[in-house]
């Protein structure tokens, strides 16, 4: 999709298509103000018909404007006239992209700048035109083996009084979208593609297009030489050998401690010899959501040049039943010696996750921030609006906090208390890889914890918002926006 942006006044420009905002008290927003000015009271008259209420998300359309070289104006109700919040004005713009979808047009010019949000100065606006209309233009198409019915529209022009605050959002938006575009793609591919392997060769490919990035790929036989016990004991059943994937972004002073991102990157999950139901098992190849936002988050930086040390890294296996396969009452011993108990091989995220956060140690991060499908315990406790969010530090989490709010990337805080350590207690080992049926979230994390006690962290739980399921079944790229907004935030402290 090509993006520009338009500062000459709206009523004086030709468009295929110029979409504007209408309140609810049927005040119009002052692009569609001007427009009507101009065109004699013509909004006006339509508006006096009722046939659009300007209650939020109310759309209407209309084909013919006189004395005008806009073609097609496209009402979108605005709600009562006051300032939208981040997450009503991404509403309005999903109603916005999907009506015009359906219209077959090559361009479209969105007026919707002039809408007062809540905390967002043009450029954060024009940053949620693109990440919203990217995300609901995107279509999974490579494994169709007919043309799917494609979108028309190419030329998306923006209408801003500040061009050169319009253009930051632009550049912004562009890039989040890009990584969110990335992370959905891997993801919905299916597990016979996207493979350890595959998503190894795709990190090199983006280490290949930026320079500040470096690629470095583990194979089983360096991870044994390190003592990732618990790692490789999840690969054990499975054909395809496991990876661990390093990605470094150098764009900070050589000596500035890096933020270091980690993403599960299990490219198909069964559930191992704790095998799951077969009912939505196919969603199980979302189980590398994680790894899928790091690298996507790292284009982004990339892309956006910040000044910045990043380092990404993705555990990357399979988790399969085989004569091999590790069983519930195995001891596995961590990178970091410490010993592990399996009482569920479908506690799989944790095992791959420890050893990597041993082995971030190494890098002397600055932050260490997790992001994994790791429990469904976190769809019973939040659903699917927030990710859930623990972690060892408070300064940190608050800065996560912030940028969701930012990004409309929502997260939820969860206790990580030393009382529910109790419920990892074994008799043969120093933890166990679960805690019980109660809170299995927060003693995941806890789990995680013992293995990041020598930096500060903190750990997202994507497994309710990384992908929808249904018929609308699909990768969603969360959390890129969080976490590109957090990466935003410490460029511009």
């Amino acid at each position: 999709m090509n993006y520009s942006i338009e500062t000459n006044a709206v009523e004086t420009l030709k468009a295929d298509l110029l979409v504007v905002g209408i309140y609810s008290n049927q005040e119009f927003s002052v692009g569609a103000k001007a427009v009507d000015d101009a065109t004699t009271g013509f909004l006006t008259s339509i508006v006096k018909r009722g046939d659009i209420s300007g209650k939020l998300n109310d759309t209407l359309l209309l084909n013919i404007i006189p004395n005008s070289d806009i073609q097609r104006i496209l009402f979108v109700g605005l709600g009562e006239q006051k300032p939208l919040t981040i997450k009503n004005y991404r509403k309005v713009l999903t109603v916005t992209i999907n009506a015009v979808k359906k219209l077959r047009l090559n361009s479209v010019t969105v007026g919707l700048l002039d809408c007062d949000v809540d905390g967002a100065n043009f450029a954060l606006k024009t940053r949620q035109i693109v990440e919203v209309f990217e995300d609901n233009i995107y279509q999974f198409t490579e494994c169709k083996s007919k043309p799917v019915d494609e979108i028309t529209l190419k030329n998306i022009i923006i209408t801003a009084p500040d061009f050169a605050l319009a253009t930051v959002g632009l550049e912004q938006g562009l890039a989040i979208s890009g990584g969110v575009g990335l992370a959905k793609h891997l993801a919905d591919l299916p597990a016979n593609i996207c493979t350890p392997y595959y998503l190894a060769q795709h990190a090199q490919t983006i280490a290949n297009t930026f320079d500040k990035i470096e690629t470095t790929i583990l194979d089983v036989a360096d991870m044994e030489k390190l003592g990732m016990g618990s790692l490789l004991a999840v690969a054990r059943g499975s054909r395809e050998p496991a990876k661990l994937i390093t990605l470094e972004y150098r764009g900070g002073d050589k000596n500035s401690k890096p933020i270091v991102l980690i993403g599960k990157g299990l490219t198909f999950d069964s559930g191992g010899i704790s095998l799951k139901a077969g009912a939505g098992m196919d969603e199980m190849k979302y189980d590398m959501c994680g790894g899928a936002a790091v690298l996507g988050t790292l284009q982004a930086a990339a892309q956006l040049n910040l000044p910045l040390n990043i380092v990404g890294l993705i555990p990357a296996s399979e988790n399969m039943p085989d004569g091999q396969a590790n069983k519930p009452g195995d001891i596995l011993t961590s990178m970091s010696g410490k010993t592990i108990e399996v009482l569920n091989t479908d506690a799989e995220g944790r095992l791959i996750l420890c050893d990597t956060l041993t082995y971030a140690k190494r890098f002397q991060p600055e932050v260490v921030i997790d992001l994994a499908t790791l429990t469904g315990a976190v769809l019973v406790a939040l659903g699917r609006v927030p990710s859930g969010l623990l972690g060892n530090d408070d300064a940190l989490c608050n800065d996560l906090i912030a940028a969701s709010e930012i990004a409309s990337d929502s997260v939820w805080r969860l206790p990580l208390w030393e009382e529910y350590q109790e419920q990892l207690k074994s008799n043969f080992a120093d933890l166990a890889n679960i805690g019980g049926k109660d809170a299995g979230t927060i003693t995941a994390a806890c789990f995680l914890a013992n293995f990041a006690e020598d930096f500060r962290w903190a750990h997202l739980d994507i497994a309710g918002t990384a992908w929808r399921t249904g018929s609308a079944k699909g990768a969603t790229g969360r959390p890129v926006p969080l976490l590109t907004q957090y990466l935003l935030n410490r460029a511009n402290a």
